[in-house]
This record gives C-alpha cells, sequence and structure tokens, in this order.
C-alpha cells in the first residue's frame, strides 16, 4: 500500500480562493503530466527541476477542467519524502473535487486520512511526537497552543525523549558488559552510581509528566465554570466574555435552568465557558435539576468564576457557594460594580482568609476584564507562558508512555535497595526504554501507528 501513489484535497472542502490537491507517490509526476497542459503544451513536469512552480491547465480527454498552478517536489525533500505534486486549483467545492476526480482516472488512490503524514513518518521524514503536532498546530485554539506545537514539530519531544533514552540504554550496556567480562569491568559501587543516574532521571520525567497539566489547558482550554447565586450577573459575565448576545438576561431570578456552554479565545488564553443555573434554594423541580448540575459542573472545573452581587449584601446563598469552591481554583468576582457597592472586596477576602484573588468587574459596562485575565495567567501560568524555553507535553499518549518508563525506573530503585543482582536493573531499565520509544514511533506497533493516523484529517 505505501508504494502506491495517493491524492486528496489537502484544503477544506469549502469555497474559497485557493484549493490544493496533493499527490504523493513513486508515480506522482507521471500521474501529474497525464493531467497537466502547460500554457504553451510543450512542458513536461517530469523535464522540470525539483521545487519549482508551474502555470498551465488540467485538463480531462481534451476539455479544460481548471486554469492552475503546479508545485513540484521531489522526494526526499519534500513532506512525505517521496515525489510530490501539489495543484493549486480555485478553491470551488466542485472544481477541487473535479480536479481530484481527473487524478484519480489517471493513476492515483484515493488517500486515507493522514496518510501523507504517515508515510511521512515511515519514511523517516519525522518521528511519531512530530507526527501528532500536525494535527495540534491544525487545531490550535490559541497563540500559545500554536507555539507549543510547532515546538513539538521541530523535534522538542523527539530531542528530550532520545537524551532519555540514550543515558538508559547507556547505564543497561554498562551492566551488560559487566556481566559479560567482569574480569576487566567491575560492579563494585555500581548500585549506589545507578541510583543516584537513576533518580536523575526520574526528577527529568516527573517534570514532563508535571507539564502535561499545563500541556492540556495549553491544547484543550481552561474548563471554566461561572458560579453564582440567581441575578448576580453570571450570563451577563458569559456574554461580555464571548462579545455577543449568547445567554438570555432578565431581571427574572432562575431565567437559566441549564448549563450553557461556549468556547472562546480570550487575551491569548482558550476559556471553555459554562454558564450555570443560579444556586439556591428552591422547590421548582427543573430549577433543582439545574442547580445539582451546576454544583457537578464546579466539581469538574479547572477554574470557576465565582460570581457575586456588589449592589447587595452577601446571603446565605452565596455562604453555600464558597462551600461548593473549597479546594478547587477559583476567581471571585464582584460584578455590579457600576452601582451603589454595598459588598466590598475586603469583606469577601476576610470571609475566604485571602485564598482566592477577588477582581471587580462590571459585566455591564465591561470593566475589569482585563484585570481578570491577568488572575487566570497568574493561577494557570505563573503570569507567562514560556513555550519559547519550556516544553508542555499536550498529548495523553506520551503522558501515559512517560508514566510507564516512571514505573521501570522506579522498579530499578526498588531492586537497587533489595539488593538484587544487576541482571534484575537491565530488565526495568529496558522496559523504561521501550516505553519512551513509543513516544518517538521506534518501539510502536502497526496496530497503533494506524490507529494514530486514522484520526488525522483527509488530505493531511
Amino acid at each position: 500500500m505505501e508504494q502506491d501513489t495517493i491524492a486528496a484535497i489537502s484544503t477544506a472542502v469549502s469555497n474559497s480562493g485557493i484549493g490544493i490537491i496533493r499527490i504523493s507517490g513513486k508515480d506522482a509526476v507521471a500521474v501529474a503530466d497525464r493531467v497537466y497542459r502547460s500554457k504553451g503544451g510543450k512542458k513536461r513536469l517530469a523535464d522540470q527541476p525539483t521545487h519549482t512552480i508551474h502555470y498551465g491547465y488540467i485538463v480531462d480527454q481534451g476539455e479544460t477542467v481548471d486554469e492552475v498552478l503546479v508545485m513540484l517536489m521531489r522526494g526526499p525533500k519534500s513532506f512525505t519524502a517521496e515525489d510530490t505534486v501539489e495543484v493549486n486549483c480555485h478553491g470551488g467545492v466542485y472544481a477541487m473535487k473535479r480536479v481530484l476526480d481527473v487524478v484519480l482516472k489517471n493513476g492515483a488512490r484515493p488517500a486515507e486520512p493522514g496518510e501523507f503524514t504517515k508515510r511521512a513518518f515511515l519514511n523517516g521524514r519525522i518521528d511519531l511526537s512530530q507526527a501528532e503536532s500536525v494535527m495540534d498546530v491544525i487545531q490550535a485554539k490559541n497563540e500559545y497552543a500554536l507555539k507549543s506545537s510547532l515546538q513539538q514539530l521541530k523535534g522538542a519531544v523527539r530531542t528530550a525523549i532520545e537524551e532519555l533514552r540514550s543515558r538508559i540504554l547507556y547505564q543497561t550496556a554498562f551492566i551488560e558488559s559487566a556481566l559479560d567480562d567482569p574480569e576487566h569491568i567491575s560492579l563494585d559501587g555500581y548500585p549506589d552510581r545507578l541510583s543516584e543516574e537513576v533518580h536523575q532521571l526520574q526528577k527529568t520525567l516527573s517534570e514532563l509528566i508535571a507539564s502535561s497539566e499545563n500541556g492540556r489547558i495549553l491544547k484543550e482550554g481552561i474548563r471554566t465554570v461561572i458560579l453564582g447565586k440567581p441575578n448576580a450577573g453570571k450570563s451577563s459575565l458569559l456574554n461580555a466574555l464571548v462579545g455577543e448576545e449568547r445567554a438570555i438576561v432578565t431581571d427574572i431570578a432562575g431565567t437559566t435552568r441549564d448549563a450553557l456552554e461556549e468556547t472562546i479565545a480570550f487575551q491569548g488564553i482558550t476559556l471553555n465557558l459554562i454558564d450555570t443555573a443560579g444556586i439556591r434554594e428552591t422547590e421548582d423541580v427543573v430549577e433543582k435539576i439545574g442547580v445539582g448540575r451546576a454544583i457537578e459542573k464546579a466539581g469538574e472545573a479547572d477554574l470557576i468564576l465565582c460570581v457575586f452581587d456588589a449592589a447587595r449584601p452577601l446571603d446565605e446563598n452565596d455562604r453555600e457557594i464558597l462551600k461548593v469552591i473549597e479546594g478547587k481554583q477559583a476567581i471571585l468576582l464582584l460584578n455590579k460594580t457600576d452601582l451603589a457597592v454595598t459588598l466590598q472586596e475586603t469583606k469577601l477576602q476576610e470571609l475566604t482568609g485571602g485564598r482566592y484573588p477577588v477582581v471587580s468587574v462590571s459585566a455591564k459596562e465591561q470593566t475589569g476584564l482585563s484585570k481578570l485575565t491577568e488572575q487566570i495567567h497568574n493561577l494557570f501560568y505563573q503570569g507567562e507562558i514560556s513555550v519559547q524555553d519550556e516544553l508542555y507535553i499536550t498529548n495523553a499518549r506520551q503522558k501515559h508512555a512517560l508514566l510507564d518508563a516512571a514505573e521501570g525506573l522506579q522498579r530499578v530503585q526498588e531492586s537497587i535497595s533489595l539488593g538484587m543482582p544487576e541482571d534484575f536493573y537491565s530488565i526495568d531499565l529496558l522496559a523504561a526504554y521501550e516505553a519512551l520509544g513509543t513516544i518517538t514511533g521506534e518501539t510502536v506497533g502497526e496496530d497503533l501507528v494506524n490507529e494514530i493516523f486514522s484520526r488525522f484529517c483527509m488530505g493531511k
């Protein structure tokens, strides 16, 4: 299958200015020559140098299908490391499909989802961590996620993993050599030296694993629940953050009965916002269900924006809400500061022992939102996200592999502490080595490779 010449539409299948049909494989240039005609009708792509662009037409049995620019890239200096031709045609849905149909009629087969990137991996052009970052780049929701994904695409994960594997392999080779040639290689004092080296490896792994939580937030966004009693201004806050009227706002308490979800890119970070029913004691069955769901959503949140009405004194509903957020990351928002303020920031700080930052806002006037952004940065990124200098693990599969490697190293430490023979160390060192290899794809099975690339979009 990998020897076939494949083709697919690589841009979104929707009306746009430009559409790209990508062809890759050993016959890519020959297939393109069967459907391409230069303006003068004499130029053959097979005779042209690599990395050049040519103007002409796509034809089907003498009929002109579209006016195009054709990009020629010969392997191995292409994304797939194979001969690749990209046809830049007009971006109408019918025009792109028509050009693709002509290409498929002339010797190519339809590419499977992710097959171009899969070939890049199988041909050694990129490793598996870089392949996975391709989709992360495409799906990036904010500036930081994009920068982190691009860093991984350049090989940041591969570099870190290769260094760890190299250090583990050195220790394994030393043990095996010493066991094979004990007369010349002594293992006296080696367990203590190995324990120190494994400790350093564990420290690096722990840092990478710990980065995965920030990595998840970078990639997926911050699960943010807006909590408060009825009429505190939760829905108005949602509308202010979203920038449009997404939630119904009235003076009637209990208007919001169920969770309303919106995802926004808010000043460089992604918030997955959930507006919930106002929390209060109620006999209304439907509203009671909404209150229950609000509390449930709060338990699953990365961040709770706890909204209080600055124009009203604290009541029992407010105090109940403060119990709900105990042990969670939260920001207390004093809303309606455009009105006469009854509830002061100092009162909330005193009541909560200063455990949560307090921000005064007016959802109606849209003031205080920049201070809210600053507090979110402080809570999740210590005020700054440095994706240029720090590696974040954003992939769940990679995190599990790191955990497996950490378990292998922990077993090494246990064997050392129990005074086990040195060959026991090798077994668990190799287990850690193999686990790390699944991240870059060096020790991964065909089934897993196929599963990973099946989740890619068509044409990539």
